[in-house]
């Protein structure tokens, strides 16, 4: 497809967006609504950690109507786009990612309580996984390489949440200030072992911030990096343009330098053809 895309970057990975020659109104829906789908995709967390760390009704109540907001929310806007839009089968085709997670959250809240079998628990993490790359490509302009405040204050968010998270799912864990040590050592693959996750829910849970926190940690570093190698790329930019402008003036005064050269040269011709004319009539 040709049509540019309002996340044309995407659109490889299943959430392209809508194309910027589409209905004016469609368009307009879609850039209010892409937040309002990166929002409702963090529901699928507490949902998924409530039902796992806390097998009761009440909490199983609490996790699938988690699920039926996510699929309402997917549902109506993914509809509503597809009603307003002029090539609604190109929306849709662009969008397949918010299709699996719309699928998914449904299939969620007709799932079985835990103990979950192994197809189930290997279909639960599979959604999961879809849910959070689909965080990730929403919120990836705030986490760019060369954002560095952004990337502080996000792994700092990442790393306050993790800490709770542990402190909430994992027994051996008897503080917050012991889960914010458990979720450095899980983000910064340490590993010292003095605490480790025991639990089905604190082990899924330390995968996913080791993956996160990994990436997280990557950019700070890539981005601290850049900013040196910006500075030195500035001043061999500088040094490059002051080399380029004394070449320019170089050649500059070269031109002139020939240009009297050649003056010169055509003026000792002239006074030599004058002289021989001279010459000439002379011994006539």
């Amino acid at each position: 497809m040709t049509d540019k895309l309002i996340d044309h970057g995407l659109s490889g990975y299943g959430l392209g967006g809508i194309g910027t020659n589409d209905n004016p109104r469609a368009v307009r829906a879609w850039r209010h609504l892409r937040w309002a789908l990166c929002a409702l995709s963090f529901l699928a967390i507490p949902a998924f950690y409530i039902e796992l760390a806390v097998p009761t009704p009440t909490a199983l109540t609490v996790s699938r109507t988690l699920y039926l907001c996510m699929f309402a929310g997917f549902g109506l806007s993914l509809t509503w786009l597809a009603h307003l839009s002029s090539q609604p089968k190109t929306l849709l085709a662009n969008n397949w990612l918010d299709l699996i997670v719309a699928f998914g959250a449904a299939f969620s809240i007709g799932f079985g309580t835990p103990p979950w079998p192994p197809v189930e628990w290997l279909l639960r993490l599979s959604f999961m996984g879809v849910v959070a790359l689909r965080i990730v490509l929403s919120l990836r302009g705030f986490v760019a390489p060369n954002r560095l405040m952004w990337l502080l204050l996000a792994g700092a968010l990442v790393l306050a949440m993790a800490g709770g998270g542990f402190y909430w799912l994992e027994p051996r864990v008897h503080s917050y200030a012991e889960g914010l040590w458990l979720a450095f050592e899980s983000s910064a693959t340490v590993g010292y072992g003095d605490i480790a996750p025991t639990t089905p829910a604190s082990r899924v849970f330390a995968a996913f911030v080791v993956l996160l926190g990994y990436g997280m940690l990557s950019l700070v570093f890539a981005s601290i990096a850049a900013a040196f190698i910006g500075k030195e790329e500035r001043a061999l930019r500088r040094e490059m343009h002051r080399d380029i402008k004394h070449l320019n003036d170089e050649i500059v005064r070269m031109h002139a330098e020939l240009k009297a050269l050649r003056q010169s040269i055509d003026g000792t011709s002239h006074r030599r053809d004058a002289n021989s004319g001279s010459a000439t009539r002379a011994g006539q």
